[in-house]
């Protein structure tokens, strides 16, 4: 598979852009998000259970200590992004941000940050901070978890932000100069490909630089297990997530980077559909899609055209 050909893949981009592969390791700053400490809500997402996306043990690990341990276990490249992933990573006062991002930034085989948050969770001060960063020459992308732009399924799915929550931190974000990942979930509870394509629209006109596109799939330890469980809540198929996200690919200008196309969990974690615990099916299925309906871009006439 050889996705750059069809997609502007975000890993494509920093090789040309570095000259070699760059690689992200994930961090866990030991953050909370307000969706769970009581400041807006308890129990999080409807959809959460971070356990799934990164190992809670880690966090008892320093920063330095987590990118020792990935960067020797990973052996694939000489430079990295400090990715702090786990929960609204924007979630404390300016100063302990500002000590766990240097302390990544000190690694001299790290280039710059992606830090994942809430769009309602992003001070001035926060952004401020990322700026200098971007100012000192560091990559920093700041990576915004919308999930969708329609503010009755946000409220479904207990996100307790709106779509204006969102299209506030990006305007300040991308006036500063910060790079803007948003983060996409396809399958979501009375959403079809139409409601996934207006997504789109309003995030594009509201401005990004990145995306992330995620199906929906129903770990253990969510809410909505309960309600998959119960047989209330439907998941796509493999060839409906591709449909989707084939024609939101298409429907994406040519110079917006794709950081992810697909996304896994892993069982016992992962309890549907089946077809997410397999990361290279997904990614295949989408490629070939593209490769026989159209590229990144084609749908609007503005064909995503691979360089080296």
């Amino acid at each position: 598979m050889q996705l750059h050909l069809v997609v502007n893949t975000f890993g494509s981009d920093l090789q040309r852009r570095y000259g070699e592969k760059i690689y992200k390791l994930t961090l866990h700053g030991g953050f909370s998000c307000p969706n769970r400490d009581g400041t807006l809500g308890v129990g999080g997402c409807t959809f959460c259970n971070v356990a799934s996306i990164i190992d809670e043990s880690i966090q008892v690990k320093s920063i330095s200590e987590q990118l020792a341990t990935q960067a020797h276990q990973m052996k694939k490249s000489k430079r990295y992004l400090a990715y702090f992933q786990a929960y609204t990573s924007t979630y404390a006062e300016v100063e302990i941000l500002k000590k766990m991002y240097q302390e990544a930034l000190n690694s001299a085989d790290i280039v710059g940050l992606c830090v994942g948050t809430r769009p309602d969770c992003v001070p001035k001060e926060a952004l401020d901070l990322l700026a200098q960063y971007q100012d000192q020459g560091y990559e920093v992308w700041l990576e915004l978890g919308l999930q969708t732009a329609n503010d009755k399924t946000l409220h479904h799915i207990n996100r307790g932000h709106t779509f204006d929550d969102y299209h506030q931190t990006v305007q300040k974000a991308r006036k500063l100069g910060i790079k803007v990942c948003t983060h996409l979930i396809i399958g979501l509870l009375n959403e079809n490909k139409q409601d996934s394509l207006i997504t789109l629209d309003r995030v594009l006109t509201s401005g990004v630089d990145g995306l992330k596109l995620h199906p929906l799939h129903i770990v253990e330890g969510s809410i909505m297990a309960k309600a998959w469980r119960a047989g209330r809540l439907p998941v796509l198929s493999l060839e409906e997530y591709v449909d989707i996200a084939g024609d939101i690919i298409r429907q994406t200008p040519a110079n917006i980077l794709y950081h992810r196309i697909s996304a896994n969990a892993r069982k016992p974690t992962l309890l549907a559909p089946d077809w997410c615990e397999n990361h290279w099916q997904s990614m295949n299925a989408v490629d070939n899609n593209l490769r026989q309906f159209g590229v990144q871009g084609s749908a609007i006439g503005d064909t995503y055209q691979f360089k080296l």
